[in-house]
């Protein structure tokens, strides 16, 4: 398959402008052009994705939206559930509401035999990336991205979002001393998640001041993510 690519220059806390060159990157699976790859990365295992179907509809009635969950096994089982509103900034009271809603929603279901820790959170400012919207909505923002198989030889890419086109997330990353946006099928992706960088931090600390949800004198220096190097 032939793979059409432009480059383009970044440009610091916005996407990048292009207004002339050729399509981006569009990968294929090294070597398994015709698989077809799925993902589900709110819910990835089956009992997860099980879960994921009771309490989806509890909490989208309180206005809320499933980010991700988790059942995970330890010395304790623990479900994890993340939630957001729509346009953003779930606070405490918000996930008071959710675990409660939710404790009596599975209290019915019994969905999970042993005992478990119910934890109700924020998806955090570098948060899991598990929607296609995610990816348009942090347009400009770095992120790291790894697949389910190899494209072009690798799983990993890290780079600043690009938006969405189609079903195709798009990111900019550095190919020598130029830059390159490639497209990702989102069904290829097993994972994705913000990068913790300045610009991040000052955003979202920007909007909750601006909702009236910040208090500055709770939070101590966050130290951010240097300039890792990916490998393959």
């Amino acid at each position: 398959m032939q793979l059409q690519q432009r480059r383009v220059g970044l440009r610091s806390g916005a996407p990048p402008e292009i207004s002339t060159g050729r399509a981006p990157v569009f990968l294929c699976p090294y070597d398994r052009v015709e698989h077809l790859m799925t993902n589900d990365l709110i819910a990835k295992a089956a009992i997860d994705r099980r879960l994921a179907e009771i309490i989806t509809p509890v909490i989208e009635d309180l206005g809320y939206e499933l980010v991700r969950i988790r059942l995970m096994s330890g010395k304790t089982t623990t479900m994890q559930i993340m939630a957001d509103k729509p346009d953003g900034g779930i606070e405490v009271d918000d996930c008071a509401e959710i675990s409660n809603a939710v404790s009596a929603t599975l209290d019915v279901e019994d969905p999970i035999l042993d005992a478990y820790t119910l934890e109700v959170s924020s998806p955090g400012i570098d948060r899991p990336l598990t929607r296609l919207k995610d990816f348009e909505m942090f347009e400009g923002y770095e992120a790291k991205i790894e697949t389910a198989e190899l494209i072009d030889g690798r799983r990993r890419f890290k780079g600043e979002l690009a938006g969405i086109e189609g079903d195709e997330v798009l990111i900019n990353i550095p190919e020598g001393s130029e830059t390159i946006t490639i497209g990702l099928q989102f069904d290829w992706l097993s994972d994705a998640k913000l990068v913790l960088t300045d610009d991040l931090i000052k955003e979202m600390l920007r909007q909750r001041k601006d909702a009236g949800a910040l208090n500055e004198n709770a939070f101590d220096e966050i130290e951010t993510e240097g300039s890792e190097e990916e490998t393959n």
